[in-house]
């Protein structure tokens, strides 16, 4: 049997029975802290104490506003030598090859990147964790609190911690007689930025090329450390507890020893030198804790979520870690004013730059769960660069705003042998706003957003040619699923499918708003090819009838399939496209899907009534469909990508229309199996 919101949740319960808790070190699983725009991955003392030792997954400190250049990056965007593609008669070029172009293709990709701000740990040598016994670290979930302790050489050290809501600032609570002994010490190193995965850069050479300056307050109690890093600086504020002493080592290292067995510290981090009145050590740490408590306690009250707990089905509990940790980790790391990087702030991944077609996934789910104003906050983003998306349009011939697939906060797009030629982020801005629409009805919001979707539409609408009989998308031209050379792609499934919804999306906008239609718009969406069809199913495109039956073509992303489920399916056959679905199951190479591929499906399923099915995809056993100890969505083993955040937000918007609905479904959870027992609250229908 099935609830609606009509039972009362005990959403502190919820979490707490999916607290990690661990007795040992997780090294492919640490946990983080957090406060959507900054971010403290620790291993268990609670400190980066062995960050050496955490070389797959990194244990960093990031922040939304943490980027950095090396200082001879070279040239610019316009700078490139374009591989020309004929577009229908008409030269278009694109950055995609970087030969004979080596050094500015890979300038270009690495930079800007995002940067580690700093490494916090005891002062243990790394060889000296296997010596660490008495593991014992928390996390509490409903209060972004960690608790860590640990017994070294007979005795034992504790570590409370917490990122405080308001502000980049990292809390402690330390306790051990080792402290007042002089035995154990407090240490802070700062390293010259990198775009690799742990945004750090440790070689001898690199010491020189940045500067730590302390500078003392008058109260003894507060010192400011002013960092220079080529063309960045910013400041790390340190308030100690009176008995706490600190020395600089005169280059990078800060070390704090305490007199007391218990003691307090703060980290304030900031890209300017400008912090709100400090105070002592442990008043600081208990007002923040309040604050930070208070905090956690209204967001996760007033926003959406989803009770399986009573369900008997042995997998719900699973399930239900999955959506709760998904939750907690969007929450404290995916809720800024840029589009977040696939890992975003807990290493670099692809540079820490921000992919825009994985937009969607990380943050299509915010609305659903009642919380839109936090996917808000970062589609501002693209009116903010708005003028560099039409600039691009323009370059190549085309009209409107063409969005930028990889990209740095300033709207740089970046060189790619594929991701200069995706189009299936184009209409992802207006799907967003849409989603935030509905949420909140807002008159104005319509007025806000006009021209982000209007210039949107007008670039797919310039996109799309006229073959003498239909409007057709491409060549050239890549789709979600990477396996095809551009110069043979026509109309692929998802991409065609979703600029007929996206174009007639735009008539809608401006229908609410009380303007006339746009005529073109809709000519363009009657008149797109219709989707193709082979032996009864949808295949990747229509130069592709052996989509199914050949390699590369049957791995990567089953992208059809999102033409029901991401999509409405106006115009979908629902025969077809559960023979599409079966045809994925039985014949698709889903080792080499990603982890939002799985709720691809779930939803899917989701729509053609399939309720076993949407559950079981979520669940499904595959490499890339683990989550990990700390609820964070493992791409198998792949060194570069030790975490994949599109597959955690994927998973909280499946599990928001399965529970919450979609346009045209009134059922109570939809998506779930009658053999769940599924309780929701403030859950958004889906479009």
């Amino acid at each position: 049997m099935q609830y609606s919101n009509k039972e009362i949740i005990d959403i502190k319960k919820l979490f707490d029975r999916h607290n990690p808790v661990y007795s040992k070190a997780e090294l492919k699983a640490p946990l983080s802290l957090g406060n959507g725009q900054f971010c403290f991955t620790s291993d268990f003392t609670g400190l980066q104490t062995f960050f050496n030792s955490y070389d797959y997954f990194p244990i960093c400190t990031f922040s939304e506003w943490g980027w950095h250049s090396y200082p001879d990056a070279k040239g610019n965007y316009e700078d490139l030598k374009l591989t020309p593609f004929d577009t229908y008669g008409r030269e278009v070029g694109y950055p995609q090859m970087e030969t004979a172009q080596e050094e500015l293709y890979n300038s270009l990709r690495q930079n800007p990147h995002k940067f580690n701000l700093g490494v916090l740990g005891f002062d243990i040598p790394e060889e000296e964790m296997a010596n660490c016994k008495s593991i014992s670290q928390s996390l509490n979930l409903f209060e972004a609190k960690m608790d860590s302790s640990f017994s070294l050489w007979g005795e034992s050290v504790r570590n409370e911690s917490y990122v405080h809501s308001n502000e980049d600032t990292i809390c402690f609570k330390l306790s051990s007689v080792l402290f007042k002994e002089g035995k154990l010490k407090l240490c802070l190193n700062f390293h010259y930025g990198s775009h690799k995965k742990n945004g750090s850069d440790f070689s001898m050479e690199m010491k020189k090329a940045h500067k730590s300056l302390p500078i003392e307050q008058d109260n003894k109690e507060i010192i400011d450390i002013y960092r220079v890093m080529d063309g960045e600086k910013y400041t790390v504020q340190v308030i100690m507890d009176r008995d706490v002493k600190y020395n600089f080592d005169g280059e990078h290292c800060f070390t704090f020893t305490s007199s007391s067995e218990t003691f307090y510290m703060a980290f304030r981090f900031s890209p300017n030198d400008t912090f709100t009145e400090g105070s002592t050590a442990r008043l600081f740490y208990e007002n923040g804790r309040s604050i930070t408590k208070g905090f956690w306690q209204h967001y996760w009250n007033k926003g959406g979520v989803i009770d399986l707990g009573e369900s008997t089905v042995s997998e719900a509990k699973e399930l239900e870690r999955r959506i709760v940790l998904s939750q907690y980790l969007m929450a404290i790391q995916n809720r800024g004013h840029l589009p977040p990087a696939e890992t975003a702030l807990t290493c670099n991944s692809w540079y820490g730059k921000f992919h825009l077609e994985m937009h969607y996934w990380h943050s299509a789910h915010f609305p659903l769960w009642s919380r839109g104003e936090e996917l808000e906050k970062s589609l501002k983003w693209y009116k903010k660069v708005l003028g560099e998306a039409k600039k691009l349009a323009a370059s190549q011939g085309y009209e409107g705003a063409r969005w930028m697939k990889m990209c740095g906060p300033g709207g740089d797009n970046s060189p790619s042998r594929i991701a200069v030629l995706l189009v299936w982020q184009q209409p992802h801005p207006i799907l967003l706003a849409e989603l935030c629409y509905r949420q909140n009805k807002n008159p104005d919001f319509l007025r806000e957003y006009r021209e982000l979707v209007l210039e949107s539409a007008e670039f797919m609408k310039s996109f799309l040619h006229w073959d003498g009989k239909r409007y057709v998308l491409g060549p050239p031209v890549i789709p979600a699923q990477e396996r095809f050379d551009p110069k043979t792609v026509i109309n692929p499934a998802y991409e065609v499918e979703y600029f007929r919804w996206g174009l007639r999306q735009a008539n809608v906008w401006l229908k609410r708003l009380g303007e006339k239609e746009r005529e073109d718009f809709e000519e363009k969406a009657a008149k797109l090819a219709t989707v193709s069809v082979n032996e009864g199913v949808y295949i990747a495109h229509e130069n592709c009838p052996n989509t199914f039956t050949e390699k590369p073509f049957n791995t990567d992303h089953p992208s059809m399939l999102a033409m029901l489920g991401l999509l409405p399916g106006q115009g979908i056959d629902h025969k077809t496209m559960n023979a599409t679905l079966d045809r994925v199951l039985k014949d698709w190479d889903l080792a080499s899907s990603w982890g939002w591929d799985f709720p691809m499906l779930a939803m899917c399923a989701a729509r053609l009534g399939r309720r076993e099915d949407a559950v079981r995809f979520l669940l499904m056993d595959n490499a890339k469909n683990t989550y990990l100890p700390n609820g964070h969505n493992a791409q198998a083993d792949k060194v570069d990508l030790p975490l994949y955040l599109p597959g955690n937000g994927g998973i909280l918007l499946a599990a928001a229309m399965m529970a919450g609905g979609w346009d045209g479904n009134d059922l109570e959870a939809p998506g779930f199996p009658e053999s769940y027992k599924v309780k929701y609250e403030k859950v958004l229908k889906y479009i």
